[in-house]
């Protein structure tokens, strides 16, 4: 690694670039900390990978339809459209087959999954063959791209991702409420149904947001992994929701500049790699919820507990 440019990256003196990159890692790790967390409270976290992997159907029928209309079909707005649509029909299959058959949440979440990712999958086949449009690089949003990210994608990015952060703040207590006690949210009158739809949107919007930075496959990481290394630091939501967001934050200010120190190195995987090393340290080091404060806490009430039967023996 390229230690000089490690710091450069990190000063946001990497380049031009580099810089409009890490703003937008910035805001879409934070958005999806911030999500995530009343994800992980309500325990939709399963829903959130059906979400991503229902994407790509919608950014390869976007890109058909774009480029049938002549253009080159890489307009970023157009694809994002195109990857919600499809998104919120996989999220409607989902809840039909859970509401009206026998399927349980998971079977019904596998069933969406697999299939509408085969079919994003055949039509990326199509549209590799056919000869329309700029095709080149429409399979990044797999695994994400950010070598080619222009200024105006970058700040439609961030400015989604901004929005999704600051409506989980304003909705709060609402979706604290819901998590917690659905039954005492429903005596004051807040509806199920709404909340979760309104978090399910949220979830949509960051997993769109996202694809262009770590792609449909890893997005789901930057939802799950900062909240769940946040819960090892707090018992409180609020306290919760905001660690999150600074360790997604902060993931994906590293990950990118570790990216830009590192020839040839892809940027999702690392922002992806860099929150796993967060969860890890707070799993082992956290001191109320850490696995080595569990242990120290073991070896005292076992001292404790020798003490006590050596006293009594005693006497």
């Amino acid at each position: 690694m390229d230690v000089t440019a490690f710091i450069d990256a990190l000063t946001f003196q990497a380049g031009y670039n580099t810089a409009i990159v890490a703003i937008g890692a910035i805001f879409l790790g934070w958005a999806g900390g911030t999500v995530g967390t009343f994800l992980l409270l309500r325990r939709r976290s399963l829903v959130s990978d059906a979400l991503s992997h229902a994407t790509l159907p919608g950014v390869a029928i976007a890109f058909l339809i774009m480029a049938a209309a002549g253009g080159t079909g890489r307009y970023l707005p157009g694809l994002l459209l195109g990857a919600a649509a499809s998104a919120l029909a996989g999220l409607a299959v989902v809840e039909w087959l859970t509401r009206r058959t026998r399927l349980h949440a998971d079977a019904a979440i596998g069933a969406v999954l697999s299939s509408f990712f085969g079919l994003g999958v055949v039509l990326l086949t199509v549209i590799q063959s056919a000869q329309i449009g700029q095709q080149a690089g429409i399979g990044s949003f797999l695994l994400g791209s950010t070598s080619g990210m222009l200024r105006s994608e970058a700040i439609t990015l961030a400015a989604l991702a901004a929005l999704c952060a600051l409506t989980v703040v304003f909705l709060r207590r609402t979706l604290t409420l819901v998590a917690f006690d659905e039954t005492f949210a429903a005596t004051t009158g807040v509806s199920i149904r709404r909340a979760d739809l309104a978090l399910m949107l949220l979830v949509l919007a960051v997993t769109v947001t996202g694809l262009r930075v770590v792609g449909l496959v890893l997005v789901i990481a930057l939802v799950i992994i900062p909240p769940v290394a946040a819960r090892f630091w707090t018992e409180r939501v609020g306290r919760m929701m905001v660690i999150s967001g600074i360790i997604g934050a902060a993931s994906g200010f590293l990950g990118t500049a570790l990216s830009a120190s590192i020839p040839d190195l892809p940027t999702g995987p690392i922002i992806v790699l860099v929150a796993a090393t967060a969860f890890l340290v707070s799993m082992l080091l956290a001191p109320a919820r850490g696995v080595f404060a569990n242990l120290r806490r073991a070896r005292r009430y076992a001292r404790a507990f020798r003490a006590g039967l050596a006293s009594g023996e005693g006497a």
